[in-house]
Formats: structure tokens, sequence, C-alpha cells
């Protein structure tokens, strides 16, 4: 694949340098949405699917502190395109120091919090009953590991804001494979159980900070920082923060939503209820990967030429990037409808001679997941102009209209409607939150996007 600098950013057709941002950052999602989807086949096959609930319970939790690495690698990364974009090497270098000292302050501290109240951060998101204990074995691991997450996740955004998409790819890939071949060692040959499950993810973790450390110590990165660049500088921190909140309120709001939904779904069904949930969750981890993929490679483009007063290139960017995402979520969206037993399927174990709670926890997910699934995908197509639309104003540094758009579809349409729909419809109603808020929250976006094209990004 052909090395793209970052001055090539700003020179190169739009379409051609989107696909070469796209292409890596949908591969490398692909490989970590793969991870997590067969990471909980092999969960469910061979630990049973009460521990893909258990899974599901904890991710909140875990990804919420390692999100603090990519919120400060988000907002750092758009301060540092914009600075490579407009010539200012130095800033771009401090940006980035500030990024690494800050990330390991944060998560540090919030990992031994989040250790010290494991007993209730565990049950308050959904682990209760016979999900409990393999949540707290998975939950304790694998937060020893986060930290390192938080660095592979701060890194690969200033990986890709270098305009080195190949390298962010390759980054995201190794974790996933190692993960995997962990899980077969360690759960299949070694019989760990949910042990094996946790150090697999936490092994994961360590291969992806490896190849990250690699990277900015070699000849391929730019960005050759000294001591005098860890130094905290207050202006630096203050806009990488408004631009970083954006990313940490979102995966705020979704560690709460996962909250609500374990808990108005075990009340509704149970654990199986909730392993209902385990399983689209990862479903949707894993069908959005092309399109998170030209959100991730849109980023870059966009934040640069924003910052080298290239309005029209601007434009383009984010046309082109609604056209692609479009068409690759009609193809998600296809797919889904069609197969969503299969899908369902995938999860469940066949083994012989299972207990008898597990085969009516498997029996109820296969019964109320596929119907689900479809009702939750039913507005795929359009999530391209949403996610799109608020990554623009995040690439170019309007942190206010990023973080609002942002929290739109989840914050204030999502919670609202599982609070109130399940009252009046029961499971459906939680079903049905999902297409409804993303219906509106695009409206919304489009709203947005379309005012802010017309008035703010003229040709200069």
């Amino acid at each position: 694949m052909a090395k793209v600098s970052s001055d090539q950013l700003g020179t190169e057709p739009i379409g051609k340098l989107l696909i070469k941002q796209a292409v890596p950052a949908s591969i490398g999602i692909l490989v970590m949405s793969l991870n997590v989807l067969v990471d909980s086949i092999f969960v469910g096959n061979w630990i049973g699917s009460i521990a893909i609930a258990a899974i599901n319970v904890v991710l909140p939790v875990s990804f919420f502190i390692a999100a603090l690495g990519m919120a400060i690698g988000v907002g750092g990364s758009s301060i540092i395109s914009r600075a490579l974009g407009s010539g200012d090497k130095q800033k771009a270098l401090k940006t980035f120091g500030n990024q690494i000292a800050l990330t390991l302050l944060l998560t540090i501290a919030m990992v031994a919090l989040g250790l010290y109240f494991v007993d209730d951060l565990i049950p308050a998101f959904g682990g209760k009953g016979s999900i409990f204990p393999l949540a707290k074995v998975y939950y304790t691991i694998v937060l020893y590991g986060v930290p390192f997450l938080a660095l592979c996740m701060m890194g690969n955004t200033v990986i890709r804001a270098e305009g080195k998409p190949k390298f962010a790819m390759i980054a995201m890939i190794i974790p996933s494979v190692g993960n995997l071949l962990m899980d077969y060692i360690f759960i299949y040959v070694f019989d760990w159980g949910m042990h094996g499950a946790a150090w697999a993810t936490t092994a994961g973790y360590l291969f992806c900070f490896g190849y990250i450390l690699y990277f900015f110590l070699s000849k391929n990165s730019e960005l050759k920082i000294g001591i005098s660049h860890f130094w905290l500088n207050l202006p630096i921190l203050s806009e990488m923060g408004s631009l970083g909140f954006v990313t940490l309120a979102r995966q705020a709001v979704t560690s709460i939503t996962y909250l609500l939904m374990n808990n108005i779904l075990f009340n509704l069904g149970g654990e199986a209820m909730v392993a209902v949930y385990a399983i689209i969750g990862r479903m949707l981890m894993f069908a959005f990967f092309p399109v998170f993929g030209v959100t991730q490679g849109f980023l870059p483009i966009a934040g640069f030429n924003y910052g080298a007063v290239k309005y029209d290139r601007v434009k383009e960017s984010i046309y082109t990037a609604i056209k692609y995402a479009s068409l690759v979520a009609t193809v998600v969206f296809i797919g889904l409808m069609i197969f969503p037993d299969f899908f369902t399927g995938l999860f469940l174990s066949n083994k012989e001679n299972l207990p008898l709670e597990e085969i009516m926890t498997n029996a109820f997910v296969m019964d109320h997941a596929p119907n689900a699934m479809r009702m939750v995908f039913a507005a795929t197509p359009i999530i391209a102009l949403q996610l799109i639309g608020a990554a623009y104003f995040q690439a170019v540094g309007k942190a206010i209209p990023a973080l609002l758009l942002t929290l739109t579809r989840q914050g204030f349409f999502f919670i609202p409607l599982i609070l109130l729909l399940p009252h009046f419809m029961g499971e459906l109603g939680v079903w049905l939150s999902f297409p409804i808020a993303d219906v509106l929250a695009t409206i919304v976006t489009g709203y947005y996007l379309r005012k802010e094209i017309k008035t703010k990004l003229t040709v200069a």
C-alpha cells in the first residue's frame, strides 16, 4: 500500500486519499471487530452464553477507562493534524508529549478506583445472579491491561494524524490476532475458563502497546519528542480536553446505556435477556466496521485541509465520506436483515450434555435475538450522515457542536426512549428505541452539517 505523508493529505485527490485512509482503518476495525465477535463465539461455545453476558457487563467499565486514552488521542490528534497542516511542527510535538503524560496519569488513577469499587460497579452494570462471579473474574484481570489499551488507542489516532494509515491498521490488527491466539491456548488448551478469556484479552493489549512503542521510536514517525514535551501545557491541555471530551462523553453515555440496558433487560427476562443484548452488542461492534473505517479515514483529511484553509477540499471530503459510508452501511443492512438467525447461532454452544440452565438460556436467545437484531439495525442505511457530520466538527476543532451532535443519538434520544417505551411496550420498546433514535439523530445532524457547509466552508 502506498505510503501517505502528512503533506499528501492536502494535495492528493479526495476520493483516492479517502480510500487510502479508510481501507486500512476499515481493515483494522474489521480485525478488532472480528476479535470481539470471535472472542464472544469462543466464550459462548467453550464457557457458555452466561459468560457472554458477563463480558458484556464488564466492557462498559473497562472501555470507559480506555476511552480516556481515545479521548486524549482524538483531541490531541485534531490539534496535531491542524498543526502539521499549518506547518507548526513544535506544537505538534508538544501536543503528542502531553497526550502521553495525561493518558498515563488519568488511566492509572481510574484503574485504581475501578479495582477498589469492583463489588459495587459490577452489579450496577447488570452483573447480577449467576453473571456476577464470572464478570468479577474477567473484570479484575482485564483492568490491569487497560492502561496499555488506553495508550494504544491514543497512539493509534496520532499515527493516523501523521498520515500513516497502514501502520495504524497494523496496530489495530495485532491485539486482535494476539487475543484470538491466546483465547485458543488459554481457554481451549489450558482450560482456564473465564480466567483464560481475561488473560487473553490483556495479552492482546500488551502486544499492541509493544508495536505502538516501536512505531514512534522508529524512523517511520515524524514526531520525535524529548523530555521537555512531556511537561503539561495548559493551553494545549485545554484545547485537547475540549475536543477530547466529545469522545469521552460519547463513551460515558455508552457506559450509561449499557448500565440501563442490562438492568432493564435483566428485569424483563433475567440473565437470558442480557445475553440477547450481549450478542446484539457484538454485532453492533462488528457490522459497522466499514462505516467507522470511513469515518476514521475522513478525520485527518478534514482536519489537515481545514488547518491549511482548503475549504473546497474539506467540503469534498464530507460529501465523499458520506457517499462511501452510506454505500457500505446499506450492504451491512441487507446482510443483517436476511441472516439474523445465522449470526445468532454462531454464539451458542452445540456441545452435548449442557447444563439445564445453559440449554434454557440458548433456547431463549435463539427465540428472541434474530427479531431483535432486525429492529436494532433497521435504520442502518442512514447512519453515515450522523457519524460523518459529528466527526467533521471534531476534526476541525469545533468542540461544542461536536459534543452536542455526538450525544444526540444516545444521550438526547436513545436513553429517554429506553426509559419510556418499555413501560408501554415491554421488550419490543427496548429494541424499537434503536432505530427511532437513529432517525431523529440523523435529522438533527443533517440540519447542522448543511448549515455549516453553507455558512462556514466558503472557498478561501
